[in-house]
């Protein structure tokens, strides 16, 4: 039976802990979100700053959770520590969102931009193949507003489900598939930046860097009609800090998701060690090489490029300049790549967070028990069907914009909590201590709620629905709780 099997097996070595981290980090933004840093920075200077700080972000980070995870070496990962520093509501306020959106959003978005790219390969996937569509209303500049289903949608649906069913094989099959197309993308994004050195273009470079620091925001000049042009506007101050903040929502997107292995703590090999370890190692390598791939698109892309690339396709424009048409198909199958490794990660890792939820009476009851393959299968699958209504919505973009937000407000809380437990819990085993205790840690906290208030002044679109996701946990958390006692 099913039931029989109630504890994960450790079966993870380093190097499979840390092709977690970096595939699922290395998704599609740091081929795309580019383009929108560029139009809200705009100068070379200040693009490769948004990387660096969202690079040290991420790296301080990773160091500080070190520390957590040795300390609570489970599955369940910031779920576990937000609870174990604050209180289970705080945890399930993070779960809960985890669920509604932030992990099954970004499934949802990497699927769907693995079907964009396939479409490069075979047209017939395009999300311009619209297989139902029925018009709804019109929008606020009198265009024809669609409720629709693309091929793309389907395709990234049908991929959803084949990962999700891999790993309901067990945790073997879903790590070589890491493994792999991790191994992969990481050489081939290391194939692009080396490409990219040796198709170094001088006049290029020293245009774009000639004035590194002077910060534009370039916007449209008609919302409503976007061949008519764009205006460019210097911005010094709070505005240069609004844009900053807002250009960090792409590359935050870029780069998080390193956090998924704390999720299989249960299954890796040696915890205490090794998670600290794979998420130092991880989100290093992923950085250093997102911030080289930008060098890379500035040695061969004049910045207007950069801003204007068709479909904000950064990297498919960098390629075609150094490779010719046939980059396009390159960076197409790279891409396909790298989001197929990513959502086995993301897919891989986020059940186990439902699943602990659910051994504390906190989510569906099936959601606790192992499969036959000591899997969370239930909990695989309904984090499959979530993130396929994500598809279908088509409105998983928006979601992760505005979760955004939410996510950098939970990794403050979980790196505050580092504070919290050496008071609470001074006593406990600490395998690891955060590197750099206390100033980076705070310095990351001062760094995050400085993004936060930005977001909230300069971009609240941002930030109040994102709010309103993790509220909606409240009521939520009250009626589990109520139905646990009722329950017994």
């Amino acid at each position: 039976m099913d039931e029989k099997i109630t504890s994960f097996k450790p079966t993870l070595s380093l190097f499979d802990a840390t092709m977690i981290v970096a595939g699922s980090m290395i998704g599609s933004g740091i081929f795309i979100v580019s383009a929108d840093i560029t139009r809200n920075i705009g100068s070379a200077g200040w693009l490769i700053a948004v990387w660096l700080i969202t690079g040290f972000m991420t790296l301080t980070a990773a160091l500080s959770y070190g520390e957590l995870s040795a300390m609570f070496p489970k599955a369940g990962g910031q779920y576990v520590y937000l609870k174990e520093s604050y209180n289970p509501l705080v945890g399930f306020l993070y779960g809960w969102s985890f669920f509604a959106v932030i992990q099954t959003g970004t499934i949802a978005a990497v699927g769907v931009a693995f079907s964009k790219f396939a479409a490069y390969l075979i047209p017939a996937l395009s999300e311009d193949n619209k297989i139902i569509q029925v018009q709804t209303g019109t929008d606020a500049c009198n265009a024809p507003v669609f409720f629709s289903i693309s091929a793309a949608q389907i395709v990234a649906i049908l991929l959803i489900m084949l990962l999700t069913y891999t790993n309901t094989k067990g945790v073997k099959g879903g790590k070589w598939i890491q493994n792999i197309f991790t191994s992969a993308k990481l050489l081939s994004l290391f194939g692009l930046i080396l490409a990219g050195l040796l198709a170094f273009n001088p006049a290029i470079w020293h245009a774009n860097w000639a004035n590194a620091w002077h910060a534009t925001k370039t916007s449209l000049l008609d919302v409503c009609n976007s061949s008519a042009g764009f205006s460019v506007a210097t911005i010094t101050g709070t505005a240069l800090l609004g844009g900053i903040a807002a250009s960090m929502v792409g590359s935050v997107f870029s780069s998080d998701a390193w956090n998924n292995v704390t999720f299989i703590a249960g299954e890796i090999k040696n915890p205490k060690k090794n998670i600290g370890l794979s998420l130092f190692l991880g989100t290093l390598i992923v950085t250093v090489l997102y911030v080289s791939a930008n060098l890379v698109y500035l040695a061969v892309l004049p910045m207007d490029s950069i801003a204007h690339a068709d479909k904000d396709r950064v990297a498919v424009a960098a390629s075609n300049a150094i490779m010719g048409n046939i980059g396009t198909y390159v960076i197409a199958v790279m891409i396909m790549i790298s989001t197929f490794g990513c959502n086995n990660g993301l897919i891989l890792a986020g059940a186990r967070v439902y699943n602990t939820m659910a051994k504390d009476g906190l989510f569906f009851k099936q959601a606790a028990t192992l499969n036959k393959n000591a899997v969370p299968g239930f909990a695989l699958w309904i984090q499959c069907l979530v993130a396929a209504l994500l598809c279908l919505s088509g409105k998983y973009g928006d979601l992760l914009d505005m979760i955004s937000f939410v996510v950098v407000m939970f990794y403050a809380l979980t790196i505050a909590g580092i504070f919290i437990l050496r008071k609470k819990m001074p006593d406990a085993e600490r395998p690891y201590k955060a590197f750099g205790y206390p100033i980076l840690p705070a310095i990351y906290i001062v760094m995050a709620i400085a993004f936060c208030i930005l977001l909230i002044a300069f971009k609240p679109a941002f930030t109040w629905p994102g709010l309103i996701i993790v509220l909606i946990g409240i009521p939520i958390y009250y009626i589990a709780v109520r139905n646990k006692k009722v329950n017994g």
